[in-house]
C-alpha cells in the first residue's frame, strides 16, 4: 500500500515538471541539428519559430550572422546572398541563404522579445566544406600515339580527396605501364590498344563523398605526309592536278600554300582543293604558277608539311622561220627559232616525210650538218640546217620541228637552190617529125633558178633577126615554142635553143626530121596451122626514133587468084596476135605484109605462100583456172567449195568443122607413185553444148577428181585438156552431231587405196567399190 501510494506521487510530480516545461516560453531552429554542416556553393535555409503560450505577444523575431549583425528582409527587386522572409501561414522566419560561403562560417543567432518584457534567444552554429570539384578532368582526352601520356583528372575539395582510377570496373594500380599522379594517369608509351573508357574517382572520408569521373580516351596519331613528288610538271593552258595524300587520326585536314605569296591557294581562282583527299586541281595553268608550295597536314594531334616546286611547260612555238634562197655548189643554212619551257629541241624534215636530221653531221648525207642551240634560262633555242654544196635535190619544203615536253609546234621554211639552166630533161627526146608541110611546134623548156631567159638560133643567126614568116617564136622563158611551116626542105635542120639566167648559160640542139612511112617487112613466117586459121611471126623493118610502127597489114589471096585488087586485108597492132582467120582448109594462099606508122603505109614487104591443112578434129581446149602445187606430185586447181565446182575453158580452133559439143568426164581418185588412179564406177561424163563452163556439183568434200575436157566436131573429138582439181574440206558435223553413216574419212579413203596399190587390179577394184558405198 505504501509502495503504490510512492509510484502515484512520483507519476504526478513527473507530469506537473512536464507541464511546467511546456509553458516556458522559447525559440526553435529548423533543422533542428545545433551544428549544420553544409558544402560550400551551396543553398542553405534556416527557420527560426516561437514556442511559446501565447505567440501573438511575440514581437522583433530577427536573425542575426556570425558577425551579430541583423539579417534584413529581402528587399523589392534584388537578390542579396543572404536575407529573412517569414514563410506563408506561420510565424516563422526563414534565413535564406543562396549560395554558402567559407566565410559564412559561424554561429547564428535567432532573437524575439515576448510580452514586453522576456527576451528569447537561440543558435545554431553552420560549418562548411568544400565539395568535389573537377577542375581540370575533361570527359574526351586523346594522347598522341607513341608517346607518354597524362589523362587528366584535378579536383578540388576541402577536406582533401583521395583519388583512384578504374578501367572496365577493375582497379589500375601504378606499374610499368600506368603511374597514378596527383594530376591525373600517366600512360606510357601510348598504343592504340590504350582507347577506352577510364573512370577517376574521387572521395572525402571525412564528409563520406564519393564522386566518380567517366573520361573517353581515344588515341590520336600525328599527321605525316606519305604522297608529294618533290617536282610536279603543269603545261600552260592546260588544267593541272596533283596529290598530296597524310595519314593520321583524325584524318588531317590538308591545305595548298604558295611559298612566294604565302596564300592558301583554296582561296585563288582557277585552284580547287580537296582538304579530305589533297588533291590539288587547277582549271588552266599559266605561267604565274610556277614556283613552290607546300603541303600542310593537320589535325588535332599535330601539323606537318612538306614541299613541292611546280615546273609550268610552256608548249613550244616558233616565231623565226624564214625561207631562204642560195646558189648552186654553195652553202645554204635555214635556221628556225622558238620558245617553250623547258627548251625546245628543235629538228627539221623533208615536207612528206617522218623521217628528221640528226644533231650534227648526217650519216648518209655528210654536206648536211644540224646545229642546236639551248638557252634554259630564257627558254629559248634554235637549229640550223646547214647544207654545204647544195644541189638541185635540197630545194624544196623544210618542216621545223620545236618539241619539249609540253608538246610540239611545226613551221614550214622553203630552201631555194639556184642553178644555171639545165637541159637534161630533155636530151633522151626523139627528134621532131614534120610531112607534107606540115606545121610542127619545138618545144624548149629549161630548167633553171630564177627562171631563164630563151633564144633560137638557126645556122648560128639568132631566129629573131630573120624574120622568116615560116617560124614563128612563142615565148621568150622558161619555156619557148618554135612553129616551124617546113614548106621546103631546108627548113628540115637541127635549132639550137639556147637558155641563160643569172649564173649560166646553156643551149641543146632540136631536130626537125622529114618523116617517111616504114620500110617493107623484111619476115613474116607461119607459127601455127589450123585447117582454117594460120597464126605468124612477123619481124619488124627498123624504125626511126620517135616514129613507131602503129600497125601491121597482110593481104592474102587463093593461090589461084593472079589479082591482089580483090585480095582480103587484116591488120593488127604490134602488141597482138597475127591471126589470120576464115581461110578454106587444104587450100594455097598468098600472103604479103606492109608496116604503118603515122604517116601512113610502108611498101608491101615479104611475099610469102602458105596451104592450110585438111579439115580435122578440133584443137585442144584449155581451161582457164590458175592451178597451185601440191603434194601429190602435180599442180592442182583448188575448188572454193566442198561439193560443187564450175569448169571454164576457151574455145579452140575449130580446124575447119564447127564444134558442136564439149565432153567433160570427172572421175574422184587419188594419184600415188606417179600413176593416176581412179574410182571407175564413179566417173561421171557429160556434153556441154552453146556454152565454155559447166557446174559439177554434188560432189564430195576434200576429194582429188581428174577432168579431162575434150571439144567435138563432125570430125572427131580433139585431144583431152587434163585438170587435176580437189574440193575443199567440208564440216564433218553440220549440226554439232557426228552422222555414222558418213564417219569414215577421206583421207581413210585415200589411205586404203595407198595399200590396196600392192595388191592386184582385181583387187583394187573391188576394194574401192566397197569404200564408195561407204562413202
Amino acid at each position: 500500500m505504501a509502495t503504490a501510494t510512492i509510484a502515484a506521487v512520483v507519476i504526478l510530480m513527473n507530469f506537473i515538471v512536464i507541464a511546467s516545461a511546456a509553458d516556458v516560453p522559447k525559440l526553435e531552429i529548423f533543422p533542428s541539428q545545433k551544428v549544420q554542416r553544409k558544402a560550400v556553393g551551396q543553398a542553405m535555409i534556416l527557420t527560426c519559430r516561437p514556442n511559446v503560450p501565447s505567440p501573438n505577444l511575440v514581437a522583433d523575431l530577427q536573425w542575426k550572422d556570425n558577425m551579430n549583425n541583423t539579417i534584413l528582409p529581402k528587399p523589392t527587386g534584388r537578390n542579396p546572398p543572404m536575407f529573412t522572409e517569414y514563410m506563408t501561414g506561420t510565424e516563422s522566419l526563414a534565413l535564406i541563404i543562396n549560395h554558402l560561403s567559407v566565410e559564412m562560417e559561424g554561429k547564428y543567432y535567432c532573437t524575439a522579445s515576448y510580452a514586453t518584457n522576456e527576451i528569447l534567444e537561440t543558435s545554431v552554429t553552420v560549418k562548411t566544406y568544400v565539395g568535389i570539384t573537377w577542375t581540370n578532368a575533361p570527359e574526351n582526352q586523346n594522347p598522341i600515339l607513341g608517346e607518354d601520356y597524362v589523362v587528366r583528372c584535378e579536383v578540388k575539395a576541402d577536406p582533401n580527396p583521395t583519388i583512384d582510377w578504374l578501367r572496365d570496373g577493375d582497379q589500375i594500380r601504378t606499374g610499368e605501364k600506368y603511374v597514378v599522379e596527383t594530376n591525373g594517369l600517366l600512360i606510357r608509351n601510348v598504343q592504340e590498344s590504350d582507347d577506352g573508357i577510364y573512370t577517376c574517382r574521387a572521395a572525402v572520408l571525412e564528409t563520406g563523398e564519393l564522386v566518380e569521373r567517366t573520361i573517353r580516351v581515344e588515341v590520336y596519331s600525328r599527321p605525316a605526309i606519305t604522297y608529294l613528288p618533290t617536282t610536279l610538271e603543269a603545261t600552260e593552258g592546260k588544267p593541272f592536278s596533283a596529290n598530296c595524300t597524310a595519314t593520321g587520326k583524325p584524318v588531317p585536314e590538308i591545305f595548298w600554300i604558295k611559298d612566294a605569296t604565302q596564300q592558301n591557294v583554296a582561296t585563288a581562282d582557277r585552284f580547287q582543293v580537296n582538304p579530305l583527299t589533297g588533291v590539288l586541281n587547277i582549271n588552266s595553268v599559266t605561267q604565274d604558277d610556277y614556283g613552290t608550295y607546300t603541303c600542310i597536314a593537320k589535325n588535332d594531334a599535330g601539323v606537318v608539311d612538306q614541299k613541292t616546286k611546280l615546273n609550268v611547260l610552256i608548249t613550244p612555238s616558233i616565231h623565226f622561220l624564214y625561207n631562204v634562197t642560195g646558189d648552186s655548189q654553195k652553202e645554204i643554212a635555214l635556221t628556225c627559232r622558238a620558245k617553250g619551257r623547258p627548251a625546245p629541241e628543235i629538228t627539221f624534215s623533208r615536207w612528206g616525210s617522218d623521217d628528221e636530221y640528226a644533231a650534227g653531221v648526217q650519216v648518209d648525207d655528210e654536206r648536211i650538218t644540224l646545229e642546236q642551240h639551248f638557252d634554259e634560262e630564257k627558254g629559248e633555242s634554235s637549229g640550223t640546217l646547214r647544207i654545204a654544196r647544195a644541189q638541185r635535190s635540197d630545194d624544196g619544203l623544210y618542216q621545223c620541228k620545236a618539241r619539249n615536253t609540253g608538246g610540239t609546234a611545226y613551221a614550214t621554211g622553203h630552201i631555194t637552190v639556184q642553178f644555171p639552166p639545165d637541159f637534161s630533161h630533155m636530151k633522151d627526146l626523139p627528134p621532131v617529125f614534120s610531112w607534107e608541110e606540115r606545121k610542127v611546134n619545138l618545144t624548149c623548156l629549161a630548167m633553171s633558178i630564177p627562171n631563164a631567159t630563151i633564144e633560137w638560133r638557126w645556122n648560128g643567126k639568132p631566129l629573131k633577126d630573120l624574120n622568116d614568116k615560116n617560124l614563128q617564136i612563142v615565148g621568150t622563158g622558161p619555156r619557148s615554142d618554135l612553129i616551124v611551116h617546113p614548106v621546103a626542105r631546108q627548113y628540115y635542120s637541127v635549132y639550137k635553143c639556147v637558155a641563160t639566167n643569172i649564173l649560166g648559160t646553156s643551149q641543146i640542139d632540136i631536130q626537125l626530121k622529114e618523116a617517111r612511112v616504114p620500110e617493107p617487112v623484111p619476115a613474116a613466117e607461119p607459127k601455127q596451122l589450123t585447117a582454117t586459121s594460120i597464126t605468124f611471126d612477123i619481124r619488124s623493118p627498123p624504125v626511126e626514133f620517135g616514129m613507131p610502127i602503129t600497125a601491121f597489114t597482110v593481104q592474102y589471096k587463093e593461090a589461084i587468084n593472079p589479082d591482089w585488087s580483090t585480095a582480103m586485108n587484116r591488120s593488127w597492132s604490134p602488141d597482138s596476135p597475127y591471126i589470120v582467120e576464115g581461110l578454106k582448109p587444104q587450100t594455097m594462099y598468098h600472103f604479103r605484109f606492109a608496116a604503118r606508122n603515122q604517116v601512113g603505109l610502108g611498101m608491101w614487104g615479104v611475099n610469102t605462100q602458105q596451104s592450110t591443112p585438111k579439115r580435122s578434129a578440133p584443137e585442144e581446149p584449155k581451161p582457164l583456172h590458175s592451178p597451185v602445187q601440191n603434194d601429190i606430185e602435180e599442180p592442182v586447181v583448188v575448188s572454193p567449195y566442198s561439193d560443187h565446182f564450175e569448169l571454164r575453158w576457151s574455145v579452140p580452133a575449130d580446124n575447119g568443122e564447127p564444134i558442136d559439143f564439149y565432153q567433160v568426164k570427172y572421175c574422184p581418185g587419188v594419184k600415188m607413185a606417179g600413176t593416176w588412179h581412179e574410182l571407175e564406177n564413179q566417173c561421171q561424163s557429160v556434153e556441154v553444148a552453146d556454152s565454155t563452163s559447166y557446174e559439177m556439183s554434188r560432189l564430195a568434200g576434200n576429194t582429188y577428181y581428174r577432168i579431162e575436157l575434150r571439144a567435138h566436131n563432125i570430125i572427131g573429138f580433139s585431144s583431152p585438156a587434163s585438170v587435176i582439181m580437189k574440193t575443199t574440206r567440208d564440216n564433218p558435223y553440220p549440226n554439232g552431231v557426228a552422222s555414222t553413216d558418213h564417219s569414215i574419212s577421206r583421207l581413210t579413203i585415200i589411205a586404203m587405196v595407198a595399200i590396196c596399190l600392192f595388191n592386184s587390179r582385181s583387187i583394187l577394184n573391188g576394194q574401192l567399190n566397197r569404200l564408195v558405198a561407204v562413202w
